[in-house]
């Protein structure tokens, strides 16, 4: 909650007059209506001075109004229910609620007071408001689920600190044992380069990836996609500049750094990778990229490729979950570009091409039980919230509202 506005201690006295004769009469008249109950010019006046002391954005005579006409609505479903707040509830609440604003429930009322706004202004606003959380919750509450999936998608979407993002471009030179020696003095030569053209026309002759042809680029990308033993590396590159070569599984990797970023909302630190490879015959022949493409055409996810995989030999689909550092440095940098569920298939091993899935990046948050249970009620929070305001819209739709 956001600073309250204090005033001069004399305004309190005013603040504080009764007010009489015909202005009580004006104050106590009925402004709105909600199913024959009425809200008065002076709660009106009250909330609106409520609403400004929180320095709520908006008009606050027109949220007044509004906020007043869904509370009677809420106390009317409250009646229904049956539920009401116990006195010892109604003082816990209020003691909570000044909190938020560092503060103690008696210097809370002062400020208050100083505006103009009397305790039962706060009391009746509290009071509604915690008592229709609690009707939503026994309402609702049994019936909301939340699975282990959303809980890990949240957590994934959690930002940490700052962190780094990286523009590259790629190389990866085949260098199966024959070619080996040609391959790493072409790597070495393309290493000193320090031109992004020059590069990426390298690229364009001799990559074996599908980047080529757009001359190795590559999207920005969190550093942490890519293999811890690499970021040390990268971290050193001016823009222009290229990385030793780098030895992988037959074939040897470049990177060239395009630029360099902090990211606002950095992704949580990895703690387990899990990918799937399913195993295709025939390595670098038209009829084993042809299957990879149709693969991929008919999965969506990982759990897709069980049924791709039915009926054949067990070890043509491996799935696994591990931490990023004992992930080989070829599988790991190929799925440092891959997005969730998101495949492809440029790597290889004796003659079988890998169809390769990123099933799930699982943040180290993830492993933790209470950052699991923090998330699960922040997700039952929002969804109880999301039943409530249909609640809220059903009642009003249903409302004689006048005027």
């Amino acid at each position: 909650m956001r600073a309250l506005n204090f005033v001069g201690a004399a305004a309190l006295a005013v603040a504080l007059a009764a007010p009489s004769g015909a202005m009580a009469q004006g104050l106590f008249a009925p402004a709105v209506t909600v199913n024959g109950s009425a809200v008065t010019n002076y709660e009106l006046d009250q909330r609106a001075k409520l609403l400004a002391a929180f320095n709520t954005p908006g008009d606050p005579a027109v949220l007044a109004r509004e906020q007043l006409v869904e509370e009677r609505l809420k106390l009317q479903a409250l009646d229904r229910a049956g539920m009401q707040l116990t006195e010892e509830g109604l003082a816990t609440a209020m003691e909570e609620f000044a909190q938020r604003a560092n503060l103690s429930l008696d210097a809370f009322l002062a400020s208050l007071a100083s505006q103009g706004i009397a305790r039962e202004t706060l009391r009746d606003f509290v009071k509604v408001n915690a008592s229709w959380r609690d009707y939503i919750r026994r309402r609702y509450g049994q019936t909301v689920e939340v699975s282990e999936a959303e809980i890990d998608a949240g957590l994934a979407q959690q930002s940490g600190p700052d962190g780094v993002e990286l523009l590259l471009n790629e190389i990866i030179i085949a260098a199966p044992p024959p070619r080996a020696a040609a391959a790493m003095a072409r790597a070495e030569a393309i290493s000193k380069l320090r031109s992004t053209a020059a590069f990426e026309a390298q690229a364009r002759e001799v990559s074996a990836l599908p980047t080529r042809a757009q001359g190795g680029r590559l999207d920005w990308a969190a550093l942490s996609n890519y293999p811890a033993g690499l970021h040390g590396l990268l971290l050193s590159l001016e823009p222009g500049e290229v990385t030793p070569p780098i030895p992988i599984r037959n074939g040897v990797a470049l990177f060239q750094l395009r630029d360099i970023r902090e990211a606002p909302q950095a992704p949580t630190e990895i703690a387990q990778v899990d990918y799937a490879q399913f195993a295709i015959p025939g390595a670098g022949t038209a009829q084993a990229l042809a299957e990879a493409a149709r693969i991929d055409a008919v999965t969506d996810t990982c759990d897709d490729l069980y049924g791709v995989a039915r009926g054949l030999p067990e070890e043509r689909l491996v799935r696994r979950s591990v931490a990023p550092a004992a992930l080989p440095r070829d599988l790991g940098l190929e799925l440092a570009r891959l997005d969730r569920n998101e495949a492809s298939w440029n790597l290889s091993s004796d003659g079988t091409l890998l169809f390769t899935m990123l099933c799930a990046r699982t943040p180290a948050a993830a492993l933790d039980e209470d950052a699991r249970s923090a998330m699960r009620n922040e997700i039952v929070s929002r969804k109880l919230t999301a039943r409530a305001d249909i609640l809220l819209a059903e009642l009003r739709a249903q409302a004689r509202i006048a005027p």
